[in-house]
């Protein structure tokens, strides 16, 4: 069993958020969505940036360090797009991490990483990054064990059904391949 901290993209915490958290909880593990937006969603990012750009990324940032503060220094950080930006900054703070899942496309990488697990699942081609963003980031890894998954001619967030973006396959491939990632991880 794993302890997992799961940040919401910039649309908020929703339903498809929720959801894999009961998936990842059915099969056992513990799991915090902390809201970051403190109740508030959005149908299309254009409304989720204006969100958090009424928010502020500084109040957000604290929102999710103080989330992960609450947690075990061994857990799992995820997230989802923005949310992927979060577990990035809250692996910084917790460099003892059991293991890291971005979704929907990479985010910074920590200075201290070394044997780290982590796993990223991205759409081909991502709409919000091109592929020189992908090449860099895989070059500048700083020893994480890194295990990279792209969906091709999928949406940026594929994994929600109420977006265009959304891919019944691919949707169901990550989740498989979260869930078999996360059964390696003990914390």
């Amino acid at each position: 069993m794993a302890s997992i901290i799961l940040y919401h993209s910039v649309l908020g915490l929703r339903p498809v958020e929720k959801a894999l958290a009961a998936e990842w909880r059915n099969a056992g593990h513990a799991v915090a969505t902390p809201d970051l937006f403190d109740g508030r969603t959005a149908e299309t990012y254009d409304g989720g940036f204006a969100i958090l750009n009424d928010i502020g990324l500084k109040t957000v940032t604290e929102r999710a360090l103080a989330a992960a503060d609450e947690q075990p220094d061994n857990l799992v950080l995820a997230g989802v797009s923005m949310g992927a930006g979060m577990a990035s900054r809250a692996w910084s703070a917790k460099p003892g991490a059991s293991g890291v899942l971005f979704i929907a496309g990479p985010a910074p990488w920590p200075e201290m990483v070394s044997g780290t697990p982590v796993q990223m699942h991205a759409a081909r081609p991502e709409p919000f990054d091109g592929e020189e963003v992908f090449d860099e980031w895989r070059s500048e890894n700083p020893g994480a064990r890194l295990e990279e998954f792209r969906y091709d001619d999928v949406g940026h967030y594929f994994l929600d059904a109420s977006l265009p973006d959304y891919s019944e396959a691919a949707s169901k491939a990550c989740r498989q391949r979260c869930l078999e990632f996360l059964a390696t991880l003990q914390t």
